[in-house]
């Protein structure tokens, strides 16, 4: 080969994509156009990635368009049929112009069944060394004019296929620790419920507790963080459930004049189980903390179950009103009967004309719907004067006391708050 003509120059570009599509596309999309432009320059109408799995080879993707009927992404056929270990053990060259030329090749019942005439093949190794697959392109005709250059240059998309694969399996190994991690959580119920005092500001006497749940793990992870890798992983209804049943239990014990908030997503609102936790309990005393800061989706079922739910008494609050998640849109769209004003707006609200003419838009927003406000993050006595005097009647933060086990509350503990 001459210096002066490097095999780059025979790189064919990968397919254009629009700056959207290029944003949002994965490893799967780089794979699998990486297959089609690399056919496309070898002039072979099929090239796919295989995975060995057994005796078996997995097509993970494929690029053959019209001849899906031949190969498409999860077909199967066993090793003792193809190429790909003959490839990989030396038995069959890496490019073949010809199956013809080499006897060995009819002795492969796939070679006239596709029928295959022309093969190039690469292996794909994955970070410890070991053979993942194989990248191959085919063609039912022979191409005689196939040679090492050719080669060369697909050697340089399987690169990028392998270094996209490698990448696919990180993610699978990252997801699979999620799993293991978040299924140990539930199997050894290493987490407990804390419940936070929510007082009436005008009586000075706890009306309510919100169930807050706390996890057992070291190194210690925050709750959301636990709720958002079992998302990940796929488990985030299984932990809801079994967090939101714990928090129950406290039905058992709480005095009859005290409701009990419990946060729930709209996926768990919109799932059957929600309506087998719920079945015997008494709902005039429960109020749900929808904790999603989107829109749901199928947010008409969830409108609809939210609905059934009220017919039997239960009341609908949405948090961290006035951070900027809860716009008037979405809680006009829930109508709750309950605002939980965001601590970034209690705050200093004693010192901030600004925090206080958001509490009195919203108190004034909250009586025109028929809504009650509360007040989170009340931490000194002022704020807590100061959110009484704007017309706020509940009030919830470390000046009322922090989260702890139910045993450990006193519900008598009254506090009397000056208007």
């Amino acid at each position: 080969m001459l210096v002066s003509d490097p095999v780059v120059e025979k790189v064919p570009p990968l397919p254009l994509r629009t700056l959207e599509a290029e944003e949002s596309a994965g490893p799967a999309d780089l794979i699998e156009d990486a297959l089609t432009a690399i056919r496309t320059h070898l002039n072979m109408p099929i090239g796919y990635l295989s995975e060995f799995s057994g005796d078996q080879i997995v097509f993970r993707s494929v690029s053959a368009p019209g001849l899906e009927h031949l190969i498409k992404p999860g077909d199967q056929w066993p090793l003792s049929q193809v190429y790909c270990p003959r490839v990989l053990d030396g038995t069959l060259p890496n490019l073949i112009p010809d199956t013809r030329d080499i006897p060995f090749c009819s002795t492969l019942d796939v070679t006239e069944s596709v029928p295959i005439r022309s093969h190039v093949s690469l292996p794909i190794y994955r970070t410890d060394g070991s053979a993942y697959g194989m990248f191959c392109c085919l063609s039912p005709e022979p191409n005689r004019s196939l040679n090492d250059r050719d080669l060369a240059v697909m050697q340089t998309f399987a690169n990028l296929a392998a270094r996209q694969v490698r990448l696919i399996e990180a993610r699978e190994s990252e997801l699979q620790r999620s799993i293991d991690r978040v299924r140990r959580i539930l199997d050894s119920g290493a987490f407990n419920t804390v419940y936070q005092p929510l007082y009436c500001l005008n009586s000075g006497r706890v009306t309510g507790l919100e169930a807050l749940t706390r996890f057992r793990s070291d190194p210690y992870r925050s709750p959301d963080k636990w709720f958002q890798e079992a998302g990940v992983a796929g488990l985030e209804l299984d932990l809801e459930e079994a967090t939101f049943r714990l928090a129950l239990r406290a039905f058992d014990t709480l005095p009859e004049d005290v409701y009990l908030s419990l946060n729930a997503s709209p996926a768990l609102v919109c799932d059957r189980r929600f309506d087998r936790m719920l079945e015997g309990l008494p709902l005039h005393r429960m109020v749900l903390e929808i904790t999603e800061h989107h829109d749901a989706p199928g947010q008409d079922l969830f409108f609809r179950r939210l609905s059934a739910c009220r017919l039997h008494g239960l009341r609908i609050a949405i948090d961290d009103v006035g951070a900027g998640y809860s716009g008037l849109q979405r809680i006009a769209a829930v109508a709750p009967d309950l605002l939980k004003l965001d601590r970034s707006i209690t705050s200093g609200i004693d010192q901030s004309p600004s925090h206080r003419a958001v509490v009195a838009a919203l108190r004034h927003f909250a009586g025109e719907t028929g809504a009650l406000v509360l007040a989170e993050g009340v931490e000194t006595r002022a704020e807590a004067e100061m959110v009484k005097s704007l017309g706020i009647g509940l009030a919830q933060g470390w000046l009322f006391g922090r989260p702890g086990a139910l045993d450990e509350l006193d519900l008598d503990r009254r506090i009397d708050i000056a208007a």
